[in-house]
């Protein structure tokens, strides 16, 4: 009898199975499996797991990932945080007047050509460009402000989380260090000045955002009924390397071209017969500043003063 009654069960028991992973709920389980690892970009053994755990409801599954792989992140971020990270981009993205330059760090270039990098890269400068449009206020020509990693780490990027979240969910992704180093914000205060940027490699097709090794934001004057040089003038600062802009009446030329660090009396990048001041004069361009960035040519702890400004200082250049 107990034998009967044991076999009955057991019969029971598989015809239930067999319901369960029937051929329509196999591919039903596996249509939700395939749009959430598309989704979510998670591995398809972490979003069957999800499912599992919240009984095939595909938004519970997410956010669970996504608190996991927060979790993840911040704990790999913290593990890895000591090491060297002078691989990266740094981006640009501006308008007439307001300009943000970022710079995000990795430890490895093949890292630095993820997709996830990228849009990491995006969202931080992007919140740098938002908040020259929103903070920035001061007298003078042109407002600046410069961020350290921390600063970076607290603005907003889209949806809402700290941008210092969003990177933490990057370095749990791909197990590689990684460090939003450092940015500037601009904006310019009056109509006459003008801010423009540029990135090497530049890319292919003229945009308003662009990555590269290098990168620069440049504030200027220059009358609008001339053709506007602004960005030939930022692409030989990004080529060239100039320290400072220079003053005629209290600098000199080097003795040799190549070792020049004023800019405008440095050869013109893209016509050496001329030099930069012979340029500006002739397009009648008033330099105000710039700035340079060359990715990992500074870790943080040698960035004096950075690092130590609190988010409402801006320096502005009278």
């Amino acid at each position: 009898m107990k034998q009967a009654v044991k076999s009955y069960s057991m019969m029971i028991l598989q015809l239930v199975r067999r319901l369960h992973i029937s051929p329509g709920c196999r591919a039903a389980e596996s249509s939700l499996l395939a749009k959430l690892r598309k989704k979510t970009g998670y591995t398809i053994a972490n979003c069957k797991k999800a499912l599992e755990m919240n009984n095939n409801d595909s938004d519970k599954a997410e956010a669970w990932l996504n608190e996991q792989a927060q979790a993840m992140g911040w704990a790999k971020a913290t593990k890895l945080a000591g090491r060297k990270a002078l691989q990266g981009l740094v981006a640009v993205k501006y308008d007439k007047s307001h300009g943000a330059l970022v710079e995000l760090n990795c430890e490895t270039d093949f890292v630095a050509k993820n997709d996830k990098f990228q849009k990491v890269l995006e969202d931080a400068t992007l919140a740098c460009y938002k908040f020259a449009h929103t903070h920035l206020q001061s007298k003078g020509h042109i407002t600046k402000l410069e961020l350290d990693s921390e600063q970076l780490g607290n603005l907003s990027a889209e949806g809402g989380k700290k941008m210092s979240e969003v990177l933490a969910l990057f370095i749990g992704s791909v197990g590689e260090n990684a460090i939003l180093r450092r940015a500037e914000c601009w904006k310019a205060n009056s109509k006459d000045v003008k801010i423009t940027a540029y990135t090497h490699p530049a890319p292919a097709t003229p945009s308003d955002y662009s990555t590269g090794k290098y990168g620069a934001l440049l504030a200027y004057k220059q009358p609008n009924d001339i053709e506007d040089v602004g960005k030939q003038i930022c692409q030989h600062i990004v080529g060239c390397a100039p320290r400072k802009i220079g003053d005629k009446e209290k600098d000199k030329p080097a003795k040799n071209s190549d070792d020049e660090t004023c800019l405008i009396f440095q050869e013109y990048l893209l016509d050496p017969s001329y030099t930069v001041d012979e340029v500006l004069q002739s397009n009648k361009v008033e330099v105000l500043d710039y700035v340079r960035f060359s990715c990992g040519e500074v870790p943080e702890a040698e960035m004096p003063g950075v690092e130590k400004q609190p988010l409402d200082t801006v320096q502005t250049l009278q």
